[in-house]
This record gives structure tokens, sequence and C-alpha cells, in this order.
């Protein structure tokens, strides 16, 4: 009886990585004929969910894996192509994006097609969550809401990530003074949640718009969502917010914001008549509210490097150096900008006013 010979997919962007992985599509295929798969190639075209379609044609066609070569955009369209399937293959990915938030949860090489193709060989895997919302839509990060979330459609489409929104807080807020709290109702595991937010956080991995601090104890596979609401639009509380995020993670007992663990979430406004409010799904638009999101726990097996997720091993290269060069010059201005309020605070007869950001 003839061996069941592996069979892999590979699924790639020919844009992404200033077309880097276009070049090495031959080399890839190569790796994964040397690690025992009969391998071939996919190009997404512009046709609207060319990658989903074709992950979901591999899946049905019984591929044993599915490597998505792309920005976070292409991998979450495979997800969502293999997602539905009762029989799921595994997943890989290449990361060539800008952000690659899901390839830093998994320490998967970036930016190195041929060093990410050969982690495959080493055969780890981990059975990973991901999010689904009640219309049938997939995440795989993060599932964002609120006021700051909105004003980032308006910008060009390489801002509409969380790193986008994230980035300008850290140029300078540029948007923060158009902040807006919105009244909402959230149900969780633990009860409900009736009040004024100006941001809605519901993350799956640690890594948000390439800081792993905004959820620093989320895990891969345990079923739960972290969930964060920021309860306030004030200027200075949000900037110190943003600044606790970045310095450490120290963000989570501040008292305007709420830090839940949960499997399951309902977010609705208060008055729908008000004003809609809109859910962002891995950067991209994904509906108004109501929305119910559910974490479908272990429900995909992907390639990753669990030597380094088990040791919380991170590898520094020029992309995260830069980025922690602008995290600490943000927490630097938000300390001496706490420094100069201290200041404001104490009146001429020296006594402390009532003003308070912790």
């Amino acid at each position: 009886m003839e061996k069941h010979r592996l069979r892999a997919r590979l699924i790639y962007n020919p844009t992404s990585g200033k077309e880097l992985m276009k070049k090495s599509v031959a080399d890839v295929l190569d790796i994964l004929e040397g690690f025992g798969y009969e391998s071939s190639a996919f190009q997404t075209t512009p046709e609207p969910h060319s990658a989903m379609k074709e992950a979901k044609r591999a899946g049905l066609a019984g591929f044993d894996l599915v490597i998505a070569a792309g920005g976070d955009g292409t991998i979450n369209e495979v997800v969502s192509g293999i997602a539905p399937l009762k029989k799921r293959p595994k997943m890989a990915i290449i990361p060539m994006g800008t952000t690659n938030d899901f390839a830093r949860a998994l320490k998967v090489p970036r930016g190195n097609p041929i060093e990410a193709a050969k982690l495959i060989g080493k055969q780890q895997t981990i059975l990973m969550d991901i999010g689904q919302t009640d219309r049938g839509k997939y995440f795989i990060n993060i599932a964002a809401a609120g006021s700051l979330t909105e004003l980032t459609y308006s910008v060009p489409s390489q801002l509409k990530s969380v790193f986008g929104y994230l980035a300008y807080l850290v140029k300078g807020a540029e948007l923060l003074p158009r902040v807006q709290n919105v009244p909402v109702k959230i149900f969780h595991d633990h009860g409900v949640v009736e009040d004024e937010v100006s941001m809605i956080f519901v993350a799956l991995t640690n890594s948000v718009g390439g800081f792993e601090t905004i959820a620093p104890d989320a895990k891969l596979d345990d079923g739960k969502f972290t969930l964060i609401l920021v309860k306030t639009a004030n200027l200075i509380e949000l900037t110190h917010i943003i600044g606790l995020m970045l310095n450490g993670g120290r963000h989570i007992s501040h008292s305007k914001l709420e830090y839940i663990k949960t499997s399951y979430l309902r977010i609705e406004p208060q008055d729908p008549k008000a004003r809609r409010l809109m859910i962002n799904l891995d950067g991209e638009y994904g509906g108004d509210a109501p929305v119910e999101l559910r974490n479908l726990n272990n429900h995909i097996e992907f390639i990753a490097n669990t030597d380094e997720i088990a040791d919380d091993a991170i590898t520094l290269d020029t992309e995260e150096l830069a980025m922690e060069a602008i995290a600490q010059k943000f927490v630097r201005e938000v300390e001496y900008l706490d420094e100069k309020i201290e200041m404001k605070e104490v009146d001429e007869d020296g006594k402390p006013s009532n003003t308070t950001l912790s």
C-alpha cells in the first residue's frame, strides 16, 4: 500500500514585501519538497477574497498544509477560508507585511521567506484560538471599536490597522483631541459593563500594532479574549494610559481602564439611534454593533516556533529596535507631562489640588 504523500499549498500575495515573496516562491517550494511535501503555489489576484477562496478549495481538496505568505490581511483571509471546514489543514505563515502581529505572537521570522519556510521543518505546532463574529467573520489578532477606531477609517489604508492608530498616538496624538466617549453595553462571561468608553480592544494575542505590552498576559490557546475598555476621552488621561501601555504594560491597573478575560462578548451601543458603532476586525471594517464575538478554542493548528514562545524569547531586529525607541520616547514625554501636571496641582499656598491621573 502506497504511503500517503503530504501535500502543501502556498498562497502568496505577489505585492507583499516589495515583491520579495514573489521572487522567493521557487526557493520556498524547494524547501517544502525537502520536508516531504508535494508542493504547489497560488498567486492571489485583485479579485475580492482571492486568498480565502483558494484556502477553502485547498482545504476541501485534502491538502495537509496551507501556507499564507503576505501581511496580516492575507493571513486573515486564509484563516477565513479554512476556519468553517470540518476537517482543517495545518497552517503556516510567511509574514511579509508591515506589522506582522500574528507572526510576532508565533515567533515566526519576519521579512525573510526562506527562514520562515525553514521553520516548518521543525514540526512544532500550536492549536490556536481564533475569533468569530455572529455574522460569520473571523479575526486572528484583534477586534476593536470606539471613536478612535472609527477615525482611522478616513486615513490611508496602510494606517487602518491597529498599528495605524497606535502610531498616531505615539507620533503626537493627532487624533486624540477628536476622541469622544461612546455609551455602550458589553456582555461578557462574568457579567455586563454599561459605561462610556473611548476604545474597546478584544485581543487574541499579546502583540498589537507591533507592541507586546498591550495585552501582556494574553495566551494563544486558552480560549479567552483579553477585553480592554478605556473609559475616558480626556486627552491627558488617554496620553497617560498609552504611556503606561508602552512602559511595561502597567496600564492594566489604571482606574479608567477595565481588563477582562472572557470567551464571549456582545457589544452594543446603549442608544442605537444616537450613533453607529463600527467594529474593526484585524484592521479592517467588520460591520456595525450590535455584534457577538466568540472565541473558537484550539481551532486551527499553526506551525510556530514553540521553543521561543515557551521561553518568551524575543529576537530584536531593526524594526523592533525602532519601535522600542519610539515607545521609550513617548514614555519619557508622558513622564515629563506628569511632572508638569504635579507642579500645577500645588496652589500658591502649597496645598495639593484634587486632580489625579492614577
